[in-house]
């Protein structure tokens, strides 16, 4: 989920991730209809997760009383990137240490690996080149502050768009897959 200006910071509410004295909790909710909600519920297959240690301490205290809306997401493997915690009491939680053992967890058999917010593990992974796929929602508004999808260090790429829907309120709704390197040129007139 993002804003046109690229904003991914605490979508779902108010005191979702309040870092940087960020205002604007909960920007997506007046958007919610028909469409989006059959999209949500197809990315919410059964899958593995990779998750940054802040979007894992916001999730841990609330996913695990939810298994109502998201069924899927205490079943699968969340394998948790940080360097200050071992353990967690949510079931089924890996905590992995560095780049070299994500590149493990992607390269290894099993389930579709997917993140959901943690936008420094993101941009971590587009700098190393390894996104696979993008699933944008991007929202028709701007936010002007807050964390980005996109900020430092992301590589040049190329991707295709696969599947692409627009909702009755304006919400982009865009998947994309890597398409090898970027390709330039000379625009003609």
């Amino acid at each position: 989920m993002i804003s046109l200006d690229g904003v991914m910071q605490a979508p779902g509410g108010p005191e979702e991730d309040t870092s940087g004295n960020f205002r604007y909790g909960g920007w997506t909710a007046p958007f919610g209809d028909e469409i989006s909600g059959k999209a949500l519920q197809k990315q919410m297959q059964p899958a593995d997760y990779l998750l940054g240690r802040k979007t894992f301490d916001i999730w841990a205290p609330y996913w695990p009383y939810h298994a109502d809306f998201w069924p899927a997401i205490n079943d699968g493997t969340k394998y948790v990137l940080s360097n200050t915690m071992e353990r967690s009491d949510w079931k089924n939680t890996t905590f992995v240490k560095s780049l070299a053992d994500i590149k493990k967890v992607k390269d290894s058999a099993g389930p579709d690996l997917q993140v959901w917010g943690s936008s420094k593990l993101v941009q971590l992974l587009l700098e190393h080149d390894l996104v696979d796929e993008l699933w944008l929602k991007i929202y028709p508004v701007t936010l002007g502050e807050g964390k980005k999808l996109f900020d430092n260090g992301a590589i040049a790429a190329a991707f295709t768009l696969t599947e692409s829907v627009v909702t009755t309120q304006g919400v982009i709704i865009a998947n994309y897959t890597r398409a090898g390197k970027l390709n330039t040129g000379t625009i003609e007139i």
